[in-house]
């Protein structure tokens, strides 16, 4: 069975660094034959999902609303929901594990929802928001363990080698 990546970050993109780490994740995702799982909006979602269709990979997108148009037009398989910020929880368990990148508030949620359902959690360091706050204030419960990748290649070969 395809392994399931989700990546979590922003909804806007706030340089072009972090765009194309995220892209890149996506093209690493999608050539290891993986599935690219998000929130299915803008910024780094879109991103990596469009860097996953350059090599013709899976996107799902699991939205927080019943608009499936809200959809960034490299999603493949749309999940509307219409419970908001609660449908954090189904990216991240639907996932095998979890990448995160850059991101504020619904990336934090996503990350300790992921951490809690024990789902191998991988951040890319140096992307700034919640990101670089788990890289700097490390969380030492033995239960709630975290990777630190250096880029995007890094961090899909480590996504993958804890879920072979």
């Amino acid at each position: 069975m395809r392994k399931k990546i989700a990546v979590c970050g922003s909804n806007e993109v706030s340089s072009t660094h972090i765009s194309d780490i995220a892209e890149k994740v996506g093209i690493e995702i999608a050539k290891k034959n993986g599935i690219l799982v998000c929130g299915g909006l803008g910024g780094v979602m879109e991103c990596a999902s469009r860097g996953a269709k350059k090599y013709n990979g899976i996107t799902v997108g699991i939205l927080p609303d019943d608009n499936i148009n809200a959809a960034n037009q490299f999603i493949d398989i749309c999940i509307p929901t219409s419970i908001g910020k609660i449908r954090n929880f189904f990216v991240v368990s639907v996932a095998d594990a979890v990448i995160g990148i850059s991101g504020s508030w619904g990336t934090l949620s996503e990350l300790s929802l992921a951490l809690n359902l024990n789902k191998p959690v991988i951040i890319i360091q140096n992307t700034g928001g919640v990101v670089d706050w788990f890289v700097n204030t490390p969380i030492g419960f033995a239960e709630h363990r975290y990777l630190v990748a250096n880029d995007a290649y890094d961090a899909v070969r480590l996504a993958f080698s804890l879920i072979e």
